[in-house]
């Protein structure tokens, strides 16, 4: 993996858009189906979606070798729907390995991550995020329609046990959850975990009525008055290309916002979601994707060259500043 064809590495290197933007993270999508129903991403409460045409494992691997080889992407992170419901999730993390990643990361729900912590082990993850909105057991099942807060509970603290580094995504949502912004933050706080509140996206049935959205959107500022309520904090440094602003909390930790609509930063996104179908995303503020299948039934320098060209459109299909939203249905992308 390591040794490549010197018109390979000038060519990726080539593949960068008019604000000097890159893909250099790519964002695996293992299945659309999740156990869960959460209210922001689904408004009808099915809970498996499942995936019709998925790539078969050696394609989907191929189309990770392929996008890392003409991109030059460093980190991968694996999502879904849920990943750890898919039937590939274990041969899939197996094989990670061998690309030489300089990350590899996960997000998941958690509901069947004590089940699946040696895998995550085995295959050498470092840190995962996982995705609560709620300590409030009955908040928990209003808004996932789905799993058991004890289990996801217990699978993030047998990771920690085992050493790995976990944050927890939580999505304010006025009139679900918004007053347990302090009680999860004391919880991450006090295990050493970074807690990222996400701002709610405009996807999927959210993107289509706005009343819903704006009933239900609770946004960076708010946010901020509530943790100031309790904890003095500061601004702290980023990741050029970060998607969260980071704030500290002195001698006690840190947490992050993910301000889709207060704090735009699609001028600096670097990401491309690959969905279990094989559809290239560069942008969650746009429909288009490009299909990969049929390119990866082509010859190996044949198949670089068009992965290239789709590389380019899917790069070229990223918003200038911030995100705008679209009907499409997050779990089917990737988070």
């Amino acid at each position: 993996m390591n040794s490549e064809p010197v018109a390979q590495s000038l060519e990726r290197s080539q593949i960068v858009d008019s604000q000097g933007r890159r893909l250099r993270n790519l964002r695996v999508s293992l299945t659309s189906a999740c156990n869960y129903a959460c209210v922001y991403c689904v408004p009808d409460g099915n809970r498996l979606h499942p995936d019709k045409n998925a790539l078969p494992l050696a394609k989907l691997l191929l189309a990770v070798e392929y996008l890392k080889q003409v991109n030059d992407l460093r980190t991968l992170r694996v999502t879904g729907g849920e990943p750890l419901i898919s039937p590939q999730f274990d041969d899939f993390m197996a094989a990670l390995g061998r690309f030489e990643f300089e990350d590899v990361s996960l997000t998941s729900n958690g509901q069947l991550l004590s089940r699946k912590l040696p895998v995550l082990l085995d295959a050498g993850i470092k840190r995962i995020n996982i995705s609560l909105d709620s300590l409030d057991a009955l908040a928990f099942r209003r808004i996932a329609r789905g799993g058991e807060l004890t289990e996801v509970l217990r699978g993030i603290d047998q990771a920690l046990e085992a050493g790995l580094q976990v944050k927890i995504n939580m999505v304010p949502l006025r009139g679900h959850n918004h007053e347990q912004i302090l009680p999860m933050l004391d919880y991450c706080l006090g295990r050493g975990m970074q807690l990222r509140f996400i701002e709610l996206m405009r996807m999927g049935h959210l993107a289509r009525d706005g009343q819903m959205f704006t009933q239900q959107f609770f946004g960076m500022r708010e946010i901020l008055e509530n943790i100031a309520e309790r904890y003095a904090f500061k601004a702290a440094p980023s990741a050029a290309d970060a998607t969260a602003q980071r704030f500290e909390i002195a001698g006690l930790g840190s947490f992050g916002i993910i301000a889709n609509e207060s704090a735009p930063f699609c001028g600096g996104c670097t990401r491309a979601r690959l969905s279990s179908t094989g559809w290239l995303h560069g942008c969650l503020s746009s429909s288009r994707s490009h299909y990969l299948g049929d390119v990866l039934e082509l010859p190996r320098e044949e198949a670089l060259a068009a992965i290239g060209e789709l590389s380019r459109r899917a790069l070229a299909d990223k918003q200038a500043e911030r995100f705008s939203g679209d009907v499409m249905i997050m779990r089917v992308i990737g988070g």
